[in-house]
């Protein structure tokens, strides 16, 4: 099947839905619902993201901006925007495995070293690419990290991305999600692209964790102990390889004058020794299964369900009948 590159200008000027089929919702991204739909011009399987438009419009418009100036394997793509009604349609490229997170959860496991190492080399340079144009995702974590059905990983979901300008060099917001944040952004005094470095290290360990640390607090404590304590670390160190742990202590450098680069960590012997996307095969595979036996089991329940209904009203009717039959025979005594 070709790789679609953008919707056609006779695309973008019909109503959404004579351009694309809904097949199924795939979740909940940042401001909105995404789905997988098919565009019928191509016959290509897109994701969608419907955003009600009472969200905050200048970040949506933000997202779509630093959607429309990335063109990387790395980077989802995207592909072209529509407003119906009350609902912004947001149309990307589908990402058929779905996020890292996603597969962790569907499979109750945490992942091997080597699969770690092949996820990371991909969101790097998805980062080398971001950091050299001098934008900054600041959400990474595992599930804005998605894999296509070949494990090839792509950094997704903008929204709360923001671009570095020569009038600007540093950020001051708090944004992104606690526990994957550095300590730089929680107390606000400006940061720059290395902040996505200390969330890499942090969404290593959630990796080969299951969670980040901190993950069993609440939010707001979590963003008091990121600053104040030291960089968080593996729980049970002997698990791992020492180029492994060197590398997340790379990434989880509080003074982010100090920390690695995508670039750097790149030419890490950690990175460099990553197996090839075969090795995700299996596990895309089991996700995949197990996905498709939930689908599956929820058809049958929703059929049980109407078959109930069916049941209960073809009793009702019967019921009304009996009844009827019953009044007018007293009626007629």
């Amino acid at each position: 099947m070709s790789e679609l590159k953008k919707l056609s200008e006779e695309s973008l000027a019909r109503p959404p839905e004579e351009v694309f089929d809904i097949i199924c919702k795939l979740g909940e991204g940042s401001y909105g619902s995404v789905y997988k739909a098919l565009y019928k011009e191509s016959g290509v399987v897109v994701a969608i993201k419907l955003v009600p438009v009472e969200s905050d419009l200048h970040e949506i418009i933000k997202e779509i901006s630093i959607m429309q100036q990335c063109d990387s394997p790395y980077v989802v793509r995207y592909y072209g925007s529509y407003f119906k009604q009350c609902d912004l349609w947001i149309c990307m490229e589908y990402c058929g495995a779905g996020s890292v997170s996603d597969i962790m959860r569907l499979r109750k496991k945490t992942l091997s070293e080597d699969e770690i190492a092949t996820i990371l080399s991909d969101t790097l340079k998805g980062l080398e690419y971001l950091h050299l144009r001098r934008k900054i995702h600041r959400d990474i974590k595992a599930g804005n990290i998605l894999l296509n059905s070949e494990g090839h990983a792509k950094l997704a979901d903008f929204g709360v991305a923001g671009q570095l300008t020569d009038t600007m060099a540093k950020r001051n917001t708090v944004i992104g999600t606690p526990f994957w944040m550095a300590p730089e952004v929680i107390e606000e005094i400006g940061y720059d692209c290395v902040a996505d470095i200390w969330s890499l290290g942090i969404t290593a360990l959630e990796m080969a964790e299951g969670k980040p640390p901190y993950g069993d607090i609440h939010p707001m404590r979590a963003i008091f102990m990121i600053p104040q304590r030291p960089p968080p670390s593996f729980r049970e160190p002997d698990r791992w390889t020492t180029e492994f742990i060197e590398f997340v202590s790379m990434c989880l450098v509080k003074n982010p004058e100090e920390r690695a680069t995508a670039t750097d960590l790149l030419q890490h012997e950690f990175i460099k020794n990553a197996k090839s996307r075969s090795i995700l095969r299996q596990m895309i595979a089991e996700a995949h299964e197990i996905r498709e036996n939930q689908s599956n089991r929820q058809i049958a329940i929703n059929q049980a369900k109407q078959l109930q209904n069916q049941h209960e009203e073809t009793v009702s009717i019967l019921m009304l009948i009996l009844h009827f039959f019953f009044f007018r025979k007293l009626a007629n005594a």
